[in-house]
């Protein structure tokens, strides 16, 4: 069946009305949901059946970010497969076994086979996934030394910052202003392990998202005033370790699993 270019094509076929029997707003809208494959002309009653019949069944259309992101995971898989993972296993404090290699993420078990495909109890996303298949490539093994830094001090991580507190920092914010709880029972249960003493920090925890990448979490509450803040900080080490672009990805999946778990218990609007 044919596949139409481009929503135009598509809008043409209508008629214009916008009666909104397909529970779309208007024909336009119609067409842009027919066009990415969320919807197909059949949900059109005002379509000839001939015409729909014609174009068949739309597939649905991955995003350009849905398609680079499969492009990086196939390249990143690619190149595991060239590792050796006895040798890898000492470099990124692993163990190699089984023809896999398995990691501690957050302190859960993870296994990537010599194709990278990643096994694990836990559900796995692509978020998580290009970190850690990252990490197996370009770990230097470079000793954890214990000094925080926020990502904007690191090397290369002032022109990343502003994206990285857009979409790590302000939306775990979020989490802990909305649930404080629920919180710290999050990372609790991925295994952090609770500090004090860091920048004055009302809650300050270290979680361990790869074996040589710990990430240090620090939540300051609203007080006389005063608005929440929160900030996260990486071992200076941590850009020998996994790069500044799998760190900003790191920092993203860990928020992003953490809100879909708030979400599962039903605390975040």
């Amino acid at each position: 069946m044919a596949q139409f270019k481009n929503l135009m094509e598509i809008f043409k076929l209508l008629n214009k009305t916008n009666c909104r029997k397909c529970n779309e707003t208007t024909c336009l809208a119609f067409a842009a949901a027919v066009f990415k494959g969320e919807k197909q002309l059949a949900a059109c009653p005002d379509l000839d059946p001939g015409i729909i019949a014609q174009y068949g069944v739309q597939e649905k259309r991955q995003s350009g970010y849905e398609a680079d992101l499969e492009k990086a995971l196939a390249y990143l898989k690619s190149e595991v497969s060239a590792v050796d993972f006895s040798t890898a296993a000492k470099r990124i404090g692993a163990v190699s076994a089984n023809g896999k290699l398995t990691l501690k993420v957050m302190g859960k078990d993870f296994s990537v086979d010599n194709k990278g495909y990643l096994y694990s109890d836990i559900h796995v996303n692509p978020w998580v996934t290009i970190p850690i298949l990252t990490y197996i490539l370009q770990c230097k093994g470079s000793p954890v030394n214990g000094k925080w830094m926020p990502l904007r001090e690191l090397p290369g991580g002032q022109e990343r910052y502003r994206l990285f507190a857009q979409r790590c920092e302000k939306p775990l914010k979020k989490l802990a202003d909305t649930h404080t709880e629920l919180f710290e029972d999050l990372v609790d249960i991925f295994n952090g392990r609770p500090v004090e003493n860091h920048y004055q920090s009302d809650i300050a925890i270290v979680l361990q998202p790869l074996p040589l990448v710990p990430m240090l979490v620090c939540y300051w509450k609203p007080e006389d005033g005063m608005a929440s803040d929160l900030n996260l900080f990486f071992d200076a080490s941590a850009p020998d370790n996994l790069g500044m672009d799998g760190i900003y990805a790191l920092g993203t999946g860990i928020v992003n699993m953490f809100e879909k778990l708030a979400l599962r218990h039903g605390v975040v609007q």
